[in-house]
């Protein structure tokens, strides 16, 4: 038994922000972003209105709808992000309230799988589906950086990076010859975890770092090591990341995933209809797709209007490009992202 996408949904708020509306809190400039990461502009929610859940629900509804069922059908639900409404519980369970479906009382199990969220989720689904244990699964990528990122000339490296948005899938056992989720290849590598991180709040207590960096009080003082005013006067509160490992890194992680995965169901690259990678960086996926060598028809890029959503990329990504007719009836599709961890795979 295979698994199928039997609908795709994407939501991303309404709140457009430019490269230079970013100008008004920091030192950068539209040209600078654009010529280092690809980006123009982002999506950022309604703070008080919108929330990480929220956008997924607008997302999950419109994939339900699309699979021609009901939110009652839905038998499992799997929610990736780093960005939560709580810090928790997780947005599996705050999803299924926000649907109106908690009287079937379904698990939820959220992903913390950042970038690679997607596509981890997607293979966990792949599994349930296979069994036999479930039929409809929703499965939920949906993220609300804005909320979390450092608008200081300190923090402008990643905060120019990251957008809002949701996108979700339901997925059902396959019900023709060749169709659904041929292979899925996940990998991880804890090394440089630190290196692309949101540290604080957490607790770890300054073990893996040292506590004075990373605001911690004398280490025999009970308690008040989650959050200390430190953290929050020295701005420790944010995501950081080594921007030149990260890009390093990605380019070579994911041709080998890619690959590995075609290699696994006998095919190659030329085979290959419509490439989606995590949309990280416009540089990194040019990069793959150079090395692949597959021309610009075939390859999903849609960070210059929404940023990084981590993982909401893929989902958002496959599904405009499922709605503007460039993922057709027997098409190869290719899934593949690396983030956080480091994780990454393909699909």
């Amino acid at each position: 038994m295979r698994t199928k996408i039997a609908g795709i949904g994407h939501f991303v708020p309404e709140h457009v922000v430019t490269n230079q509306d970013l100008t008004s809190y920091m030192d950068t400039t539209d040209e600078w972003i654009r010529e280092r990461t690809g980006i123009e502009e982002r999506r950022y929610a309604t703070k008080h209105k919108e929330s990480t859940t929220s956008l997924g629900a607008k997302a999950a509804r419109i994939a339900i709808e699309r699979a021609g069922i009901a939110p009652e059908d839905i038998d499992f639900i799997i929610f990736a992000t780093l960005s939560p409404d709580y810090y928790f519980p997780g947005c599996g369970v705050l999803l299924q309230r926000e649907l109106g479906v908690t009287s079937k009382e379904v698990g939820a199990l959220d992903i913390r799988n950042q970038c690679s969220g997607f596509v981890y989720g997607l293979s966990i689904a792949d599994q349930f589906i296979k069994t036999g244990m479930y039929k409809n699964i929703l499965l939920v990528g949906a993220e609300m950086h804005s909320m979390g990122l450092d608008f200081s000339d300190e923090g402008r490296a990643v905060t120019v990076i990251f957008g809002d948005g949701a996108g979700a899938v339901v997925l059902q056992p396959a019900d023709k010859e060749g169709q659904g989720i041929l292979t899925t290849c996940l990998h991880s590598d804890g090394t440089h975890a630190e290196e692309l991180a949101m540290i604080n709040p957490g607790s770890h207590g300054g073990y893996h770092l040292g506590t004075e960096k990373f605001g911690y009080p004398d280490p025999a003082t009970p308690g008040g090591v989650f959050v200390t005013q430190k953290m929050m006067d020295d701005n420790l509160l944010s995501p950081n990341m080594t921007g030149q490992l990260v890009f390093k890194t990605a380019v070579v992680k994911f041709p080998e995933v890619i690959n590995e995965a075609l290699t696994k169901v006998g095919l190659t690259t030329t085979d290959i209809d419509v490439f989606v990678p995590h949309q990280a960086n416009l540089r990194i996926s040019q990069f793959v797709q150079k090395v692949l060598r597959l021309p610009e028809e075939k390859v999903v890029n849609n960070i210059q209007k929404y940023g990084n959503t981590t993982a909401a990329s893929i989902p958002i990504a496959l599904s405009e490009a499922w709605e503007q007719g460039r993922v057709k009836e027997g098409d190869l599709v290719c899934l593949a992202a690396f983030g956080s961890g480091f994780t990454w795979g393909s699909a």
